[in-house]
């Protein structure tokens, strides 16, 4: 394909540090209070940016970079807890579909990650998911597809992680992607979300998480990173 431009965000700066490291031509911008990375990798236009941690910021950067800057593809790169019990750290899930968890207006009759006129779960471009099980079949790994839930919370408590995973029939959870999802939903933008596990989501999440940040963020990026050359293949 030609004329792509891709965008690349994550939510932290471990999480886009290894892509920035390996673009030319960078040239940065600040725009809503924010940095945003314009170069290219292997000869194809991307802009990479980390919104900060959380829904309204994630949606905020998601917004921009399609809007500001004209991305027409984005993919989203990061960590995320584990709930499937399957998931060990280090494992790497691609969203088929994604829900907000704390959304709750269930007091006016409606499900758990509802509002009216809107969806509990959003789906992930096929397309781009494709893509991705190629990248995964040509170095080896093995891909979780599966539900991610979205909140503004580090869920670090059993009882919690296993409602979010019991009501939304959720195999990981994290802070952005279901509030990217709304955003490229809404403006006709495909989007894939890749979560490496950094964590359990219980007592000890914490701890593991503060371990094994850096190391899954940079299993995430090189994933993201070959799934950009095989777009322009």
């Amino acid at each position: 394909m030609t004329n792509r431009k891709i965008a690349i965000m994550g939510a932290m700066p471990e999480e886009i540090e290894p892509i920035i490291d390996k673009l030319d031509n960078v040239e940065t911008m600040v725009y809503g209070a924010n940095k945003y990375y314009e170069g290219s990798y292997n000869g194809q236009e991307v802009v990479v940016a980390y919104s900060k941690i959380g829904k309204v910021f994630a949606t905020l950067t998601a917004t921009i970079l399609i809007e500001k800057f004209g991305c027409d593809t984005l993919l989203f790169s990061g960590v995320a807890g584990a709930i499937n019990d399957e998931l060990q750290i280090g494992d790497l899930i691609i969203a088929q579909s994604l829900c907000q968890h704390d959304l709750d207006i269930t007091a006016f009759g409606h499900p758990f990650g509802y509002v009216p006129e809107g969806e509990v779960c959003i789906t992930t471009d096929v397309n781009l998911r494709n893509v991705a099980k190629v990248v995964a079949k040509k170095k080896g790994l093995t891909l979780k597809e599966g539900v991610i839930a979205t909140g503004d919370q580090f869920v670090a408590d059993e009882e919690r992680k296993n409602w979010i995973g019991s009501t939304f029939d959720a195999d990981a959870l994290e802070m952005e992607g279901a509030s990217v999802a709304v955003v490229c939903n809404a403006l006709n933008v495909p989007f894939f979300i890749l979560r490496a596990i950094s964590d359990s989501a219980d007592m000890d999440a914490s701890f593991n998480f503060d371990e094994f940040l850096e190391s899954s963020a940079k299993i995430s990026a090189d994933f993201i990173l070959s799934m950009v050359d095989e777009l322009e293949r």
